[in-house]
């Protein structure tokens, strides 16, 4: 693959090997990008690191995760772990797993990182979500419960206060 410099500069692109296009630089880093998101949304459950996400788009582990960042908002570990959250937050309301089943069915090897992950961007422990949101949703279409049960990130949850009898 060749980079061209265009427009004085300002704009590089770069000729694509199997197609033979010109493509934006910006626009290659922006599918890349998008192949990562969807590889996480795949494979949530499965151990994944930065470093095997950025390999797998031949980016260094850093400029993946400022890139990630920039283009969605929060890094790729921070989204893998949203999205763990939201699986688990789902099978948590159907109510028919334990927490411990649902905290290895998301792709977690320890309890407490769950736990402790869940409560972050949640507001309560994964056992408290467990008994309240399988009556809360209940009569809700499933797009809805998803909705407003949608995980908060950087801890924009509120933590439950405990209540004492």
């Amino acid at each position: 693959m060749a980079s061209f410099p265009t427009l004085a500069g300002l704009i590089f692109v770069e000729a694509d090997a199997d197609h033979g296009v010109a493509v934006p630089e910006r626009v290659r880093d922006l599918v890349s990008l998008r192949r990562v998101r969807d590889r996480i949304d795949r494979e949530y459950a499965l151990p994944l690191d930065v470093g095997a996400l950025a390999r797998g788009v031949n980016m260094s582990a850093g400029h993946l995760s400022r890139q990630f960042r920039l283009a969605y908002g929060e890094p790729p570990y921070s989204y893998l772990m949203t999205r763990r959250t939201a699986r688990a937050m789902a099978l948590l309301r159907r109510g028919d797993l334990s927490v411990t089943q649902v905290c290895i069915e998301v792709g977690f090897s320890s309890l407490g990182t769950f736990s402790s992950r869940f409560t972050e961007l949640v507001g309560m422990p994964p056992s408290s979500y467990r008994r309240l949101a399988t009556h809360g949703v209940v009569g809700l279409a499933p797009c809805l419960a998803k909705q407003v049960t949608k995980p908060v990130r950087n801890r924009e949850a509120r933590v439950a206060e405990p209540h004492l009898f």
